[in-house]
């Protein structure tokens, strides 16, 4: 069992509280009155652990985490290969720059694309 709890009564919300795709995701989810634990990863430090599961729970490698495209991203770093270690460093220490939001739901996890995406789960 991994770090992260989650239930089947309510999502777990993932997010950049800068974000205007995580905002609209929060406010279309709250007007369906879908019960969601909003958890803004600027305020609320994910550990490696957790970012480990969440990259687990989506199939995707911690790197594919990053969005390169952003222009924090851009203006911070240039294209780099990795180790899973030190991409998590650097979500950690730059939390703006990890794709988001994601959200959970029992055993079911997904990254949110738009934000009607949120009813799929």
């Amino acid at each position: 069992m991994g770090e992260i709890a989650t239930s089947n009564r309510q999502i777990t919300l993932y997010y950049n509280s800068n974000s205007v795709r995580a905002k609209q995701t929060l406010a279309y989810a709250q007007a369906e009155g879908i019960p969601i634990l909003p958890i803004d990863i600027l305020k609320q430090k994910l550990t490696g652990t957790q970012i480990t599961e969440l990259a687990e729970r989506l199939k995707i490698k911690i790197e594919d985490f990053v969005n390169q495209e952003h222009p924090s991203y851009n203006s911070k770093f240039e294209q780099h290969q990795l180790s899973s270690d030190d991409w998590i460093k650097m979500i950690q220490q730059n939390p703006d720059i990890m794709k988001q939001p994601i959200a959970l739901r029992g055993d079911k996890t997904i990254l949110i694309e738009t934000p009607t995406d949120i009813i799929k789960i």
